[in-house]
């Protein structure tokens, strides 16, 4: 894309995101055939990992690789493959590298698929003030931050754990725009609070129509899961199902991860993105969503969703907190695209999580009560 080219505020689609490849903007060996998602892009991993004393920013005076000299520990080979302890901090150098027009910034976030598993990862730029965001007009490496939470995990050269959005100015809805869209495209299935600033979601701890199941907490002390194998892992190996035994309250308890779903379904029409936010720290000491972007047509009924639940990544922080059903836990906000997306979020796409319900990441095999 050229530098002076004008595009209205928004998201920007896959094509965009391509053109942004094609023009020298983002620069990085060929993309993967599934790596351009509708309004994002999977960022992959370089060929070494850095285990490093701490999570850091770099600040205005300095550049990522000057901090890892005096940080660093040791070093892990990704050519093949490597193990990420958990509790551990380690910085990969990412494949794709920036070269933003002026009036073009970045966000990201961890992939859906490493969030349900507790990976922790954020992207840093050269002389950043702030993770997972790149001022209109970076230029400059990137690197991920990736600390294992829960499970050991198998990584590569390659292997997708966050995903970039590439935006022009202001992309939000204000609440009058959210109503408007809700009225027009039904953004939330049976709301519980009406749409404002964004969708409130709430918990479901009902398990109605899944046996009573409302969700899982990870077991410690698993075997290590490879983040590039799909569809092998047994559940129960890794997590303890959690059920309705009549009450509908549910005690997090400190340091521990757990898997629930929202009570609504929601929609992010065709020409919107949406963001999940966490609620209010004030109403509840505990981090909901660690990946928080959905693509145009999740839950869109054309691309196979229907309505789609949200599924909640939920951790408690220094204390043990009540969850009662309908509590809410966290909102959706949405922002528009630039311009019509060329593909949607669902089966076309090879999307792993449209019309889900209850489900835990891509790894595991499907699981009934």
């Amino acid at each position: 894309m050229a530098d002076n080219e004008l595009w209205s505020a928004g998201v920007f689609p896959a094509r965009f995101i391509e053109r942004l490849k094609a023009g020298g903007n983002i620069v990085a060996p060929a993309f993967d055939a599934d790596q351009v998602q509708p309004a994002s892009l999977d960022l992959r991993l370089g060929d070494i990992a850095y285990r490093v004393r701490s999570s850091f920013l770099p600040g205005p005076e300095q550049t990522v690789a000057e901090r890892i000299k005096t940080l660093e520990l040791h070093r892990l080979d990704l050519t093949n493959s490597a193990v990420l302890e958990r509790g551990c901090v380690y910085l990969v150098p990412l494949q794709e590298t920036l070269a933003l027009p002026p009036t073009v910034s970045a966000g990201a976030n961890p992939k859906s698929s490493t969030g349900r598993l507790d990976v922790f990862t954020r992207v840093i730029g050269d002389r950043a003030r702030g993770f997972d965001t790149l001022p209109a007009g970076y230029a400059g490496p990137l690197y991920l931050e990736i600390s294992p939470r829960t499970f050991p995990v198998r990584i590569r050269k390659g292997s997708r754990l966050s995903q970039m959005r590439f935006r022009v100015g202001d992309t939000r809805l204000s609440i009058a725009e959210h109503q408007a869209l809700h009225r027009a495209e039904t953004l939330v299935i049976d709301a519980n609070e009406a749409v404002g600033d964004g969708v409130a979601l709430s918990i479901d701890l009902k398990g109605e129509g899944r046996n009573g199941l409302i969700g899982f907490r990870s077991k410690r002390h698993t075997n290590v899961i490879d983040m590039d194998i799909k569809d092998t892992l047994d559940v129960l190996d890794y997590w303890e199902p959690l059920i309705n035994r009549g009450s509908d309250e549910f005690i997090l308890d400190p340091d521990e991860f757990y898997i629930l779903v929202s009570r609504e379904s929601v929609h992010v029409p065709p020409d919107y993105a949406a963001e999940m936010v966490p609620f209010d720290p004030l109403v509840g000491e505990f981090r909901v969503h660690y990946a928080g972007f959905f693509d145009p047509g999740f839950g869109h009924s054309a691309a196979g969703g229907t309505g789609s639940r949200a599924v909640l990544e939920v951790r408690s922080r220094e204390v043990p907190f009540l969850l009662g059903h309908g509590q809410t836990i966290g909102r959706l906000v949405y922002e528009r695209l630039t311009e019509p997306p060329d593909r949607l979020y669902g089966s076309g796409v090879g999307s792993n999580y449209q019309a889900q319900t209850l489900k835990l990441s891509k790894h595991f095999r499907p699981f009934a009560l």
